[in-house]
């Protein structure tokens, strides 16, 4: 008898929301998600608030949340301390400014009932009515169009076995950046499926703007890239990737040292500089060309998708030396994308 009250009151599903000021877009977040509770589908959610001073927490407590306070810490500590207050066996990482699909539940709860899945979710999709920055992130980011087997989930629209979550031990909270790709190759170390599956879509209203939120956003986005690509188990099939940050580093560089040669009086700095901004170049080409293979477009769209490509790669490159926290982030980018 115990047992059947304890099973009609434990959410199925326990949704871990981290804010920080940004109290328009967790409405629009947690309306999707009281969309997908019903009778069949029992939910929670719990916000964990970073020190907002916006309307965040009463946002929250008027959708029914539980509010934990934690004023100082990095995403990765917010979403392990909203994990070990939450009830729920599954346990739904979702972002602020996503918003999530119709069916998103229904879609999870089916994908976990194969014993091999530890985690389930899919690639974000940029605002419908989003700038072409935003569009061309968004193709850069790629589309979840099939239900199948995949190395890595964004950690803003991710479902996770409880047991799995714990076997983990959760995020990384050392990290300040890339900790869902730590995260997922931790999980397939363990022998666990992720599946990508385009019934849990989401829409991510925090895309860049702005060519310049774009490089601020990679810029602190990429500054944890290269310790995570290489923790073991590596995932050599992302080295290539991994490295590319390194190899347009480098260019910069080289581009740097062609024009000083260039001031001291000699020409072969201009052979220099061409060169490297060449290798820039393409490499930029080739992420443009992956980028588009599995979708059609047109010469303009194809434009702009490069120029977003040669921007974020150049942040990624800068990241290797340059640390951005990402308080100082948050606020640059929500002050050029407004």
């Amino acid at each position: 008898m115990d047992d059947r009250r304890t099973a009609v009151v434990a959410p199925q599903v326990s949704f871990i929301v981290p804010v920080r000021n940004d109290a328009a877009r967790l409405d629009v977040c947690l309306s999707s998600i009281q969309k997908n509770s019903t009778p069949d589908h029992d939910v929670e959610i719990v916000v964990v608030d970073n020190g907002s001073t916006d309307e965040s927490p009463a946002v929250a407590r008027r959708h029914g949340a539980t509010v934990l306070s934690v004023p100082h810490g990095r995403v990765s500590a917010l979403r392990n301390l909203g994990a070990a207050r939450a009830r729920g066996e599954i346990l739904a990482f979702v972002d602020a400014d996503n918003e999530i699909a119709a069916g998103w539940v229904a879609a999870a709860l089916g994908n976990f009932g194969e014993s091999e899945i530890g985690a389930a979710g899919a690639l974000y999709v940029p605002p419908s009515d989003g700038t072409w920055v935003q569009q061309a992130y968004g193709r850069l980011r790629g589309r979840s169009k099939a239900r199948q087997a995949t190395d890595w989930l964004g950690s803003g629209n991710l479902a996770v076995k409880r047991p799995a979550f714990d076997a983990v031990r959760g995020f990384d909270t050392t990290l300040e950046a890339c900790e869902d790709v730590d995260f997922c190759l931790r999980l397939r170390a363990r022998g666990l499926t992720l599946l990508s599956d385009p019934l849990m879509g989401s829409v991510h209203h925090g895309d860049p703007k702005t060519l310049r939120a774009l490089f601020v956003g990679e810029l602190w986005r990429g500054r944890d890239n290269l310790k995570v690509s290489f923790r073991r188990p590596v995932a050599w099939a992302g080295a290539p990737s991994a490295l590319m940050p390194v190899v347009d580093l480098l260019m910069l560089a080289t581009v740097l040292l062609g024009v000083v040669t260039l001031a001291a009086g000699r020409p072969s700095g201009v052979l220099t500089i061409t060169s490297a901004v060449a290798v820039i170049g393409l490499g930029a080409a080739a992420r443009t060309w992956r980028a588009l293979r599995a979708e059609r477009t047109d010469l303009v769209n194809i434009g702009q998708l490069y120029v977003v490509v040669v921007v974020y790669n150049l942040a990624r490159a800068l990241a290797v030396v340059m640390k951005t926290p990402h308080r100082h982030a948050h606020r640059a980018v929500a002050a050029v994308s407004s």
